[in-house]
């Protein structure tokens, strides 16, 4: 009797157990009843009819990659490349997943192959070696024309490395070096050429600054002298006016003494006659002077006569 309980505890047990299921974060499960799709486990408890429902397959709804081997393709131009690719993707449908395809990595990797053929083979050396982006994008239209009946989206697709042959390698790095080498010389001799540019440039400017400030000094020099000159004659100007204004106040003062033109005359050839006394001195007296001489001896008794009074 107690080996009948304990056996019966033990069924329960495995019912139980059968019964229950638990699904992880980000994880879900589909379910067949009695081999038909019925329904998916989500995250968390889940319930099923022992012996009636079964979990086919679990499939993680996280971002996968996919690596896809090395393939040997041949470019447009007879080149063989090797090209090594991988492939994100993630899935959001599992029951298109699970009966879509029997293994949808398995179809990525086929599709990437030959669509990857298809590209380069319509693609030269040269196009291929600098066109990553353009061959990544071409796989991955091809992909998610054909993945959105498995319930499989594509991410992204990485082009990884592209290898030519070892001879074209060779002549590829002897091609570079010798690009290298003839920019080395060019931006040398640019440099070089700059240099000189910059040398004249300077000596230009040396020689324009060197040219202005002898002109500036020059006007500078000639503005002084001019100034000079109209200070100069101003200063005569001034002295001038005042042996005017002097000889002006003397003649008037003459004049209010009662002294005459003749008078005058008379006294300024005394002042001269002073003058030519000196052994060394000579006067030299104009035309128009001459006729002045005929009436000294007449000034001469004027004054005579106003002696003696």
């Amino acid at each position: 009797m107690i080996y009948v309980v304990f056996l019966i505890l033990i069924v329960i047990v495995v019912i139980v157990m059968l019964s229950i299921k638990i699904v992880p974060q980000q994880r879900i499960g589909v379910v067949e009843r009695l081999g038909k799709f019925n329904r998916l486990l989500t995250p968390g408890v889940n319930i099923l009819v022992p012996f009636i429902d079964n979990v086919r397959v679990y499939h993680d709804l996280r971002i996968q990659q996919a690596n896809v081997p090395p393939q040997t393709v041949i470019t447009k131009d007879n080149v063989q490349v090797q090209i090594d690719t991988i492939i994100f993707y993630q899935i959001v449908a599992p029951e298109q997943a699970t009966y879509g395809i029997s293994d949808y990595v398995y179809g990525v990797r086929n599709i990437t192959t030959a669509t990857l053929r298809q590209i380069i083979g319509n693609m030269e050396l040269d196009e291929t070696l600098s066109g990553r982006e353009r061959i990544s994008s071409n796989i991955r239209l091809a992909l998610d024309e054909a993945t959105e009946k498995w319930g499989v989206r594509i991410e992204r697709v990485e082009v990884l490395d592209i290898k030519p042959p070892a001879d074209i390698q060779e002549a590829m790095d002897k091609q570079m070096k010798a690009e290298r080498s003839k920019r080395a010389i060019v931006l040398e001799a640019e440099a070089a050429k700059q240099d000189v540019i910059l040398r004249a440039e300077g000596d230009k400017q040396s020689k324009i600054l060197k040219a202005e400030g002898e002109k500036e000094a020059r006007i500078r020099q000639a503005e002084g002298l001019r100034q000079a000159q109209e200070l100069e004659a101003l200063g005569q100007a001034k002295a001038i006016q005042a042996v005017a204004e002097a000889e002006k106040i003397r003649i008037e003062l003459l004049s209010s003494a009662g002294l005459d033109e003749n008078v005058l005359a008379y006294r300024s050839f005394e002042a001269l006659s002073e003058i030519a006394k000196g052994p060394a001195n000579k006067v030299f007296l104009p035309v128009s002077a001459v006729d002045t001489l005929g009436s000294i001896g007449a000034i001469g008794e004027v004054f005579k006569a106003r002696k003696s009074e």
